[in-house]
């Protein structure tokens, strides 16, 4: 008697637990033949010139590489990072033993053949020597000849001189080193001009509106309160390998005092070509996701559907979409929480 009375109970006590969990099951659900309230607006293709915010870093257009011509032992560098050079300042050398040497070989080659010249052509003039010899000889002067304003030219590139007023960014190399030619030494710009650029990085529907041309505001932290004006100078026209974004250089309009490369800035660029899009509220995107998402529209007043939409940027209250709408749909805008493809619905004021 006592099990039967206590295996009613705990059959009671199991259906009372069931039962909230069905009651609200119940109630949650839509059936699918229910008409739901909704609001609606239409969507209309909309154009406007599209503004970019970015940030990058300071730089010059004249940042160089600074190598010897030919390989050797780094004999002296006469300059440390961050230092201000001058145009034609010598920068670095190479122990010049072997170089001297290759010159005076040059050298000697060069007035032998003048001597080796002279001697065949008063030969020729007595008609000893043969027209032969005499080109021969000839040949061999212009060969030395050139042999030596070889060896000068890289003699008077064995050292490093500064192309332009500026700083040395970086040093790559240091006394005593064996180094081969054309091996980056120093690398230098020309900052002593103030001619500064903003390298920034955009993404590849940004980098699509925008034109050679297009003007720009850039500003700094290190320079708080001004504004300088820009413009778009060059494109990438490829993307980067890392991140997969393109490049875009802004050249400043006047110079600027202050500045050192590898600074941070920000600029606001003011595509000039329109940007088609259709702008909707931000609560009737579904299930976002990157460049992607879902809206629901109607056609007829009387039934949903569901449609993917590609979107191209968002501010605080608009989402601006790029395809996946046309002009007059209604777009749901209040009640799509309860629907789903091919709802029934009633539109509201």
């Amino acid at each position: 008697m006592n099990r039967i009375f206590v295996l009613t109970l705990l059959l009671l006590l199991l259906l009372q637990a069931c039962q909230p969990d069905a009651e609200k099951s119940t109630d949650s659900e839509v059936p699918r033949n229910e008409i739901i309230p909704v609001r609606v607006m239409p969507v209309k293709k909309e154009s406007a010139s599209m503004t970019i915010r970015c940030s990058g870093i300071f730089t010059t257009d004249d940042e160089t590489y600074l190598s010897f011509k030919t390989g050797g032992i780094i004999d002296n560098i006469f300059v440390k990072e961050g230092d201000a050079v001058k145009e034609g300042q010598v920068l670095a050398r190479l122990k010049l033993t072997e170089i001297n040497a290759q010159v005076a070989q040059a050298r000697l080659a060069y007035e032998k053949a003048v001597r080796d010249y002279q001697r065949v052509e008063n030969l020729y003039k007595d008609s000893v020597a043969t027209l032969e010899q005499y080109q021969n000889a000839r040949t061999g002067l212009e060969l030395s000849t050139r042999q030596l304003e070889a060896a000068n030219f890289n003699r008077a590139y064995s050292e490093i001189k500064a192309v332009a007023n500026g700083f040395v960014l970086k040093k790559m190399s240091s006394e005593g080193q064996v180094i081969g030619a054309g091996t980056p030494v120093l690398l230098t710009n020309g900052a002593g001009r103030n001619q500064w650029k903003l390298k920034t990085a955009v993404s590849d529907r940004e980098w699509a509106v925008i034109r050679s041309g297009d003007q720009a505001t850039v500003t700094t932290d290190i320079i708080p309160g001004k504004t300088y004006q820009a413009v778009v100078t060059r494109k990438s026209e490829g993307s980067e390998m890392v991140g997969g974004s393109f490049s875009i250089e802004l050249t400043l309009d006047d110079p600027i005092t202050g500045l050192a490369a590898g600074l941070y800035g920000k600029a606001t660029i003011n595509a000039s070509q329109q940007e088609e899009f259709w702008k909707i509220p931000y609560e009737t995107l579904l299930d976002g996701n990157a460049q992607s998402g879902y809206v629901f529209i109607t056609e007829d007043g009387q039934r949903v559907r569901k449609i993917p939409v590609t979107v191209a940027r968002l501010d605080r209250d608009h989402v601006y979409v790029t395809s996946g709408l046309q002009d007059g749909y209604q777009l749901i805008v209040s009640g799509s929480a309860y629907l789903r493809e091919g709802s029934l619905i009633k539109v509201v004021e």
